[in-house]
């Protein structure tokens, strides 16, 4: 056998190459390396792009069954809301149109009722609109300033409401703005009536300007929580039927003969900035005849004067 012949390669066993942390580290640098290049000279967005405009197609096919499932399922929601919504809508259409039909009918009955009482029908009460400007400088007490006054036909004691029901009334006018005493201040008071058992009432202002108050209410008063007051419209002032206040508590004292019956104002003042001016309900009454003066009584003459 000649010498050429003989491997002299060592064993595998024998073999060294570099060591595994040596292999680590070379990567670590490596990916790092390739990090910072990427981040500052972007030297992967072309082959990203490649990569993407080429997977693009698999990925639109991919997502194919998930929007047809996703849009059938949406479909069939709302199809479902829809006929749910619909009749809902029906039902609700089915409560308004006998709400107008009991209307109707008690607008038929009220009609032939005042022809056969001959009773004179009710004030039609001119209003305006207006706006509330700020609140009163006075910090002990309830009021605001509106932006119409004497120019614009404001008067004396004008009814103040909203939507919600009455605000307050008009304590001061002056030409072009006016000023509100609202229903919560100290000093203020409205005559109050109870649909449900008829009885008339006066609610005046808290001195915390939050909440109202009955007064002078008997301790046995059929006042309950939750009772509505409306205005009476006795006092010439307000018309009647305007909401004003709800029940909130009653304490029923034993050592007193009154109760205490605190109320919610309907119409809450803050935040209001739309208002509505109604015209106080005496300046449409007739008025008032004046008293007849008597004629002077004729003394008789006395018997036997002399003519």
């Amino acid at each position: 056998m000649s010498l050429g012949t003989i491997d002299r390669t060592p064993p595998p066993f024998f073999r060294q190459g570099p060591s595994a942390l040596t292999k680590l580290s070379v990567c670590s640098a490596l990916a790092v390396f390739l990090m910072v290049a990427d981040t500052r000279f972007n030297i992967t967005q072309p082959l990203r792009t490649v990569v993407a405009t080429v997977l693009h197609p698999v990925e639109r096919s991919l997502r194919v069954p998930v929007d047809l499932w996703n849009g059938a399922s949406d479909y069939l929601m709302g199809l479902q809301h829809a006929l749910s919504n619909e009749s809902a809508a029906r039902a609700d259409l089915a409560r308004q149109a006998e709400r107008a039909a009991r209307v109707e009918q008690l607008l038929d009955e009220n009609k032939r009722l005042r022809a056969l009482l001959e009773l004179r029908p009710a004030l039609s009460v001119r209003s305006q609109p207006a706006e509330v400007l700020y609140d009163a400088p006075d910090p002990f007490s309830r009021k605001v300033i509106l932006d119409r006054g004497a120019t614009q036909g404001v008067a004396l004691s004008s009814p103040v409401i909203n939507e919600a029901g009455v605000l307050g009334q008009v304590t001061r006018v002056y030409p072009l703005s006016s000023e509100v005493t609202l229903l919560t201040d100290k000093d203020a008071a409205i005559p109050v009536l109870n649909p449900r058992t008829q009885a008339r009432s006066a609610a005046f202002g808290s001195a915390a300007g939050e909440a109202l108050e009955l007064r002078f209410m008997a301790g046995n008063a059929d006042v309950q929580v939750g009772d509505t007051l409306y205005t009476s419209g006795v006092d010439g002032v307000y018309p009647p039927g305007l909401v004003v206040a709800r029940v909130t508590a009653v304490d029923r004292k034993v050592d007193t003969g009154f109760a205490r019956i605190a109320l919610a104002p309907a119409a809450p003042a803050g935040g209001v900035r739309q208002v509505l001016v109604l015209e106080p309900v005496g300046l449409q009454l007739p008025p008032k005849p004046e008293p007849v003066a008597e004629a002077p009584k004729r003394t008789p003459a006395k018997k036997g004067a002399r003519k």
